[in-house]
């Protein structure tokens, strides 16, 4: 029986990873309260291998003929949870014996992500420090393998601490032993079970990229000619016997006299301020003396904000965070009105600002190439030639090691003394990882915002919590839709029904659950979203899609003046070869400029009405920002905060009476 700490929400998720049966206590008067809830739609959506048993508490305030009733009532308000069958109570010897035999005839469903690699609660944990001083030691972890064989060549991953190589596998003497067993004597002798050798995995899990890969060879004597009779020179004044490399440094009697007059009027009006400086003139003077005394002639008192609005702003208002929330209510707004539409700039060329789109004939059909113009971060990760059959090879492969069920002590090597004195060893899980899942990639994980979420808008780009199988780390995500097809739509607000995020972090096989958490300013963290990994696949095509509108300022069967779409005759004829359309279904080409201020004249298939709304559709790929962060603080709320959160559940619960 592991009883973890119930005020982290990491804490019961990483025991939960590993329990086989899991019991929640119940409060008979309020039932569940806000982070309950939370808690229990995390577990669920993380996976058990067995349904969760709900055990109400002390019944001694309640009348004895309202027991049944109330245990009947917290069932009723679990099933949009998950059907519950019975809610228990221990209140003597006989219903406690009736439990524990519930528990022990659970059926349990097999969670692949868990029973394919070899996983260990830490009954005993151990750091020590290596003799040459260097701040790192061994970890010493004592427990039963769970899962599949615990191998010393592979690596393992403790969530909160990172990756760490095997040094070896012992024995252990068992802390409770059954009478009556011979596995149980030999046990008892310690023996090193696996010991790593050259076959060990390394910790490589960046790719280190090569910069003069992409440089181009040194030119040929025939590249180097031509360019020498293609160099255009300029004839210049120089004295007798100036080599040619001099006079490119000699400046022209024109280029200087310029700066000197450049230089002088800086100076001029550096003095100018500097004379006006400490001179105040006279006027000024007596309209301050004017304000100072209508300033005398008033007594100053200073008013202070009452106890209770004090601690109010203290405790709730966060007002640099709630002006953010509000700012991006508003764009969230706009882009659920107008989506992908934006205002072509004024001050800057549309060719200039959009230089990096381009235009599409067929969203569905046109190809797109995964491998052109990546950036430097993809140098950086590790990509498989067949994600699929590297993925069937990795697990059908079979290794050895200590056997499930052994009660062993794994050393680790290589972990930092600031990791054990920082990092709780309660409830400490280690888990092996499969081969090339400690390496970087591209994760996509295709997810459903929770309904506990609420209404506010998550902007692509923000900073989340994710929890991806036995890992936990923070990244900043791109969205996009989950559709078939070569290339998916960026999406700029995380909306509802199926979104698959984007981002860098390791490689992780799947099936595997993913959890997705909200940072909050107070570092308290809510669950945003729940779904599965989709895949680790850097060749992913994310596309942005921007929208210019113009509006028809002539219009005549199907030609029409359009204007407000651009504002000079070069980015007309920039943007020319893509195709327009319209709100109503119609599709054109600009075929002429007119004027010098962005009116043109476009051509459609059909008859073009004065009241639609003409517009152009630009593309940009999407690539994810390297954020991959392995440490995330752990958020434990304060007794205040709890108080809080419990008196709100209560009001919430008199209100729904």
């Amino acid at each position: 029986m592991v009883q973890p700490d119930w005020t982290s929400m990491h804490a019961v998720l990483d025991t939960a990873k590993v329990c086989d049966s899991l019991v929640l206590l119940l409060c008979p008067h309020t039932g569940m309260d806000s982070m309950g809830e939370q808690l229990l739609s995390a577990v669920l959506a993380q996976g058990l291998s067995t349904d969760p048993i709900f055990v109400v508490g002390n019944l001694d305030e309640i009348p004895p003929k309202k027991h049944i009733e109330v245990k009947k009532l917290l069932a009723k308000s679990l099933e949009r949870k998950l059907p519950v069958e019975k809610v228990w109570s221990v209140e003597g010897e006989l219903e406690a014996v009736n439990l524990v035999r519930a528990i022990s005839c659970q059926k349990r469903r097999e969670q692949k992500h868990r029973d394919r690699r070899a996983n260990m609660l830490g009954e005993k944990v151990e750091w020590k420090e290596d003799e040459v001083g260097s701040g790192m030691g061994t970890l010493a972890v004592t427990g039963y393998v769970r899962g599949s064989a615990l191998c010393a060549n592979r690596l393992v991953h403790v969530p909160g601490w990172g990756d760490f190589q095997v040094d070896r596998i012992e024995t252990a003497a068992e802390p409770v032993r059954m009478q009556g067993g011979r596995g149980d004597q030999e046990m008892v002798e310690t023996r090193v079970v696996d010991r790593a050798n050259q076959d060990r995995q390394e910790l490589d899990m960046e790719n280190i990229p090569d910069n003069m890969e992409g440089e181009q060879t040194w030119p040929t004597e025939e590249e180097l000619l031509a360019a020498e009779q293609n160099r255009v020179g300029v004839v210049r004044k120089v004295p007798k016997g100036t080599s040619e490399y001099q006079a490119a440094w000699i400046q022209e009697e024109d280029e200087e006299s310029g700066d000197d007059d450049a230089s002088d009027g800086e100076e001029e009006s550096d003095e100018d301020m500097g004379e006006g400086a400490g001179d105040i003139p006279e006027d000024e003077e007596d309209e301050s003396e004017d304000e100072q005394a209508n300033e005398d002639d008033f007594d100053t008192q200073s008013v202070a904000m009452t106890e209770d609005g004090g601690d109010y702003d203290a405790k709730h208002v966060h007002f640099a965070a709630e002006m953010e929330e509000m700012e991006s209510l508003k764009v969230a707004r706009m882009d659920s009105m107008f989506p992908d539409e934006i205002d072509t700039p004024m001050d800057v060329p549309a060719r200039i600002r959009f230089q990096k789109y381009r235009g599409l004939k067929s969203f569905r059909t046109s190809i797109w190439d995964p491998k052109e113009n990546l950036p430097l971060d993809y140098a950086r990760i590790f990509q498989f030639e067949n994600f699929d059959r590297t993925r069937r090879r990795v697990l059908s492969e079979e290794v050895g090691g200590a056997e499930v069920g052994w009660y062993v002590t794994v050393y680790l090597v290589g972990v930092g003394r600031h990791l054990a004195s920082t990092q709780s060893t309660t409830s400490l899980v280690l888990t092996s990882l499969l081969p090339h899942e400690h390496r970087m990639s591209v994760l996509n994980m295709a997810v459903r915002r929770s309904p506990l979420s609420g209404d506010i808008p998550i902007k692509s780009k923000a900073r989340l919590v994710f929890q991806c199988g036995w890992r936990r780390f923070a990244a900043c995500p791109i969205f996009s839709q989950h559709t078939n097809g070569n290339k998916h739509k960026y999406e700029r607000f995380f909306r509802d029904g199926n979104i698959v995020m984007t981002t860098f972090a390791p490689i992780s096989f799947p099936p595997a659950p993913v959890l997705v958490f909200q940072e909050h300013p107070s570092g308290r963290q809510s669950l945003l979203a729940t779904g599965s990994l989709l895949s680790a696949d850097p060749n992913r095509v994310v596309v942005k899609r921007t929208v210019l509108s113009g509006h028809a300022f002539k219009v005549h069967k199907r030609m029409c003046t359009i204007r407000f779409m651009f504002f000079n005759r070069e980015d007309i004829e920039w943007f020319s070869p893509v195709e327009l359309r319209t709100r109503n279904g119609r599709r054109g080409h600009i075929k002429d400029g007119l004027g010098t201020h962005g009116h043109m004249k476009c051509i459609f298939d059909g008859q073009v009405t004065q009241q639609d709304t003409v517009m152009m559709h630009l593309f940009k790929r999407m690539f994810p920002k390297w954020t991959y962060d392995p440490f995330v603080a752990s958020y434990t709320p304060s007794k205040d905060s709890l108080e809080d959160s419990l008196g709100d559940s209560i009001e919430e619960d008199m209100e729904d009476c």
